[in-house]
């Protein structure tokens, strides 16, 4: 529908509401007192919640970069005063050297890989020179995040660096399995934030920020539905914890690696499995090492996992997602099938 049909089928019902007011003394006189302070208050509140957006954008925009690897091109943040930025792994993909372009417009700067980490999507890159002024982001607290709460995210969208969208928290809590298809890392990533603001390509490994300037999370997938050809659902995209990325962040800063994923493993290697309808029907065990976990509980490759404690699984990703939400040490009821015949054991989680 374009804007002048919009208008045209408005006007007639503002018409018609107001001849129906009339016939109870609809007035076009100056409005009573409370209603002129309310009128007067509301482009105000606009006034002000259009400088925070400014003020928010003039603060944090200066931590966010564009990054520029030979096959991709993706966004970034800077983690600290010694250059290290951190993204998203899929925008990384294989490269070791990079382009580094702030977001205000400086000149560009090389950077070096540090390290990737693709089971949660995250990677941290170093300048190799770092300029005066560097200004690095605030993160803040993954727990305080709200649905509801006001987002802006920054980043550069199809190359059109330091670009700033805006939307609201939707959602918190999500696990998000990633596709390979595009670069992906294949990850399954808990706790994501869905946000309504606009996320498109390039946007992965900037800021998702609040209204008191921290980064709330990194933008890293946009929805997509099937049914309009894999192509992006509108006002569906997600973000990766605040949380994860400095806990991620910190360990590869200090270490050159993820020490403690906190992530639970069953320590197998599977593969989904299709019953007579050739519809997905459990995870086939290719491989279980005696020193892992589920090796040590007994199961063997040829077993097929049908359950993991409350949750069925049919396929790789939903054994992904049902370990998401558990821990390393947990202790759970894995239901399998061995030669046709059901069975369960319990399985001590490991770490990935």
């Amino acid at each position: 529908m374009d804007v002048s049909r919009a208008r045209r089928l408005l006007l007639p019902l503002t018409a018609a509401a107001c001849t129906v007011a009339l016939v109870g003394g609809c007035s076009f006189g100056p409005a009573p007192r409370g209603e002129r302070s309310t009128q007067a208050a509301a482009p105000l509140a606009a006034n002000e919640l259009e400088d925070d957006y400014r003020a928010v954008i003039k603060d944090v925009l200066p931590s966010v970069v564009q990054i520029d690897a030979v096959d991709s091109l993706g966004s970034g943040i800077i983690y600290d005063g010694k250059g290290h930025i951190v993204t998203n792994a899929h925008v990384i993909g294989e490269e070791q050297n990079f382009t580094v372009t702030a977001a205000t417009g400086k000149e560009p700067m090389a950077a070096k890989l540090v390290a990737t980490y693709p089971e949660q999507d995250l990677a941290v890159i170093r300048l190799n020179s770092v300029p005066a002024g560097l200004k690095p982001a605030r993160f803040g607290d993954s727990a305080k995040v709200d649905v509801g709460q006001i987002v802006l995210a920054m980043g550069s969208p199809l190359g059109l660096s330091g670009s700033v969208t805006q939307g609201i928290v939707s959602a918190t809590g999500r696990t998000v399995s990633e596709g390979r298809t595009g670069g992906g890392t294949g990850a399954t990533i808990p706790n994501m934030v869905q946000t309504s603001a606009a996320i498109n390509p390039g946007n992965s490994g900037g800021a998702l920020v609040n209204l008191d300037g921290e980064v709330i999370g990194i933008p890293t997938l946009a929805a997509s539905d099937p049914e309009l050809g894999g192509g992006s659902a509108a006002g569906i995209g997600f973000a990766i914890p605040a949380s994860m990325v400095k806990t991620v962040a910190a360990q590869i800063v200090k270490d050159g690696r993820v020490t403690d994923s906190g992530r639970a493993a069953l320590g197998i290697t599977g593969r989904t499995v299709l019953d007579d309808d050739y519809e997905p029907a459990g995870v086939a065990v290719v491989e279980a090492p005696a020193d892992g976990p589920a090796g040590k509980a007994g199961l063997k490759a040829g077993d097929v996992i049908t359950r993991l404690g409350d949750a069925e699984i049919t396929t790789i990703t939903s054994l992904s997602e049902a370990l998401a939400a558990m821990k390393p040490g947990d202790k759970v009821t894995v239901t399998y099938e061995r030669a046709g015949r059901a069975d369960k054991v319990e399985v001590t989680l490991g770490e990935i």
